[in-house]
């Protein structure tokens, strides 16, 4: 097992940052986030294309209308500029904040995943909490679907980094991280999405391949997204298991919680990790 030297890899949602019924943006649960992060963390954002979204409907009184890649695109740079200046309002002013946006390249090149393990590193040392997303305002998808079929001809093992769940889980295994915590709008993983009494609340192994195994029965029992476009549940749990193998403890936990407490085991959330031997 590789040692394991960086503190957490924490991902939020897009819908664990918005107030559906209000259709605006959960101003109080990014600033309890904010607030708990620290250097040797990470933090995997998403939320820039919802937020930007919101941000256009509120000002203009309508949404975009047309491609919807293109609309995507506009979207997510209105709200990166959001996102960042929110974060940067509550992180602890003692802390720098820096913005990383990342494409498939970053990962499936050596020297580009060395380059940004580097950053990473540095940016502890440093003082500083990187904030990473997909670079939605750059990617065209086109490209990046002929790059990585491209890619799959070379090697199976390629990073496609469209779902910031795989993201994370790629970041967090890059790092060698102890924990990496999967925010989301519920409290983990169920066997009935419609009982909240049949919450897993560990999935253990004693070895890879037995945690791998119980991971994909749980994986049976995911069904749906919390959005169109999202992969739901079963991608967290299908992304977790790289980090897992790495020896990376991967928590799925409600954003509501504050990170500490979810990071403490003081919540009700989904924790999947090797037993200790």
């Amino acid at each position: 097992m590789k040692n394991l030297n960086f503190d957490v890899v924490v991902k939020i949602g897009s819908m664990a940052m918005i107030q559906e019924e209000a259709n605006d943006i959960d101003y109080n649960r990014i600033c309890n986030l904010a607030r708990a992060l620290r250097p040797g963390y990470i933090l995997v954002s998403s939320g820039a294309t919802e937020i930007g979204r919101i941000d256009y409907l509120h000002r203009t009184g309508s949404e975009l209308r047309g491609d919807l890649e293109e609309i995507k695109t506009d979207y997510s740079a209105q709200g990166q500029a959001i996102l960042m200046s929110l974060y940067r309002q509550f992180v602890d002013p003692k802390y720098s904040v820096r913005q990383v946006l990342v494409e498939h390249t970053h990962f499936n090149d050596k020297e580009k995943a060395e380059h940004l393990r580097r950053f990473f590193y540095r940016a502890a040392n440093q003082n500083a909490i990187p904030i990473v997303n997909y670079n939605d305002p750059l990617s065209d998808e086109e490209t990046r679907r002929m790059e990585i079929a491209a890619l799959r001809k070379e090697s199976s093992a390629v990073v496609e980094c469209v779902d910031n769940d795989e993201t994370a889980a790629v970041v967090a295994t890059l790092v060698g991280a102890k924990k990496l915590v999967i925010l989301t709008s519920a409290d983990g993983i169920y066997r009935d999405v419609q009982d909240p009494s049949t919450l897993i609340e560990e999935i253990s192994g004693q070895t890879v391949q037995e945690l791998e195994a119980k991971i994909d029965e749980a994986i049976t029992y995911c069904k749906g997204a919390s959005r169109v476009g999202a992969n739901g549940a079963k991608a967290k749990l299908i992304y977790a298991k790289q980090a897992i193998e790495n020896g990376t403890e991967v928590i799925i936990a409600n954003a509501k919680y504050d990170l500490e407490s979810i990071l403490d085991g003081k919540v009700h959330c989904t924790v999947m990790r090797l037993q200790e031997r």
